[in-house]
Parts: structure tokens; C-alpha cells; sequence
């Protein structure tokens, strides 16, 4: 087995795409149900669409925020993510370069909210994560399990 497939395969970062009604206070509502039972939200994003929001998380804790969603009928789906951490935003280049190298494309990328020691870590959505992580971890970057962003 190599260092990516160990890297993604054992423990993969979760993603949570939630579709929540496009009005006034539902995204304050998801946060609040999160924080309140201590899902601390590691990365977001939202996506804007005429009726629903898609706001995708990654979580420190996956296995919480999938009892509390289900328990409050928020709509969701959940797929495993790439995760790079790096030091400053100069790697950011390299990081992607490192895909292009062996060809992945990037369906969607965000940034963390947060990480120890102030590092800077990126999502990212590819099409081949097993790929993706054995290009990163073969030019020094480390590919964050959900082990690494859990508190």
C-alpha cells in the first residue's frame, strides 16, 4: 500500500454538503447547532443558488454532525475530501502544481478556518484523492486524515 493510500484510504477528511433554505438566518441556525453540541467547524464554504444554499463543512468531529443533521432535518450528503496542509500561501502554487503534474483536476477547492501552530491548510474536491495525495506527499506536503483536524 503506498503513503497516499494510507494517507486517504484509512481515514479520509469528511466533507458534509448541507442544503439549507436561501433565507435570512438558516446558516446562523446550522452554526449554532454545531457549536452548541461542540462540532467545531474546521473549513467552509457556501454556495449561493436561487432557492437552496449548499454550504459544505468539514468538522472536527463527523460522526456528531452526522446525529445532529439527521436529528434536525437539515439535507445533506457527505464525501471524503483532500486536505493539504502548507506553511504560507507561496506553497499554494506548488500544492497545485503537484496536481497538474499527475493530471487531477480540481472540482472545487476552499481554505481551512483554522489550524494549529498557525499552518494554512486547503480543501480540495478532485477527481482521483488517492492520486492527488500520493503527488502531495511525494513533494513534502502533508495530506491532513480526519484524525489530523480532530480536537
Amino acid at each position: 500500500m503506498s503513503n497516499a493510500e494510507v494517507t486517504t484510504g484509512a481515514d479520509p477528511v469528511k466533507q458534509f454538503s448541507v442544503f439549507i433554505e436561501n433565507r435570512v438566518g438558516r446558516l446562523f441556525d446550522l452554526v449554532a447547532l454545531l457549536t452548541a453540541h461542540q462540532v467545531h467547524i474546521m473549513a467552509m464554504t457556501t454556495i449561493d443558488t436561487t432557492d437552496t444554499a449548499i454550504d459544505r463543512l468539514v468538522v472536527d468531529d463527523p460522526d456528531r454532525a452526522r446525529e445532529l443533521l439527521a436529528a434536525n432535518n437539515f439535507a445533506y450528503t457527505e464525501c471524503d475530501m483532500l486536505a493539504v496542509e502548507f506553511s504560507d500561501e507561496s506553497q499554494l502554487k506548488h500544492i497545485l502544481g503537484a496536481l497538474v503534474a499527475v493530471e487531477v483536476n480540481i472540482h472545487y477547492a476552499y481554505s481551512f478556518v483554522m489550524r494549529p501552530e498557525g499552518k494554512l491548510a486547503v480543501a480540495i474536491s478532485s477527481e482521483d484523492n488517492d492520486l492527488a495525495a500520493q503527488s502531495l506527499n511525494s513533494r513534502g506536503f502533508k495530506v491532513l486524515t480526519q484524525r489530523d483536524i480532530s480536537r
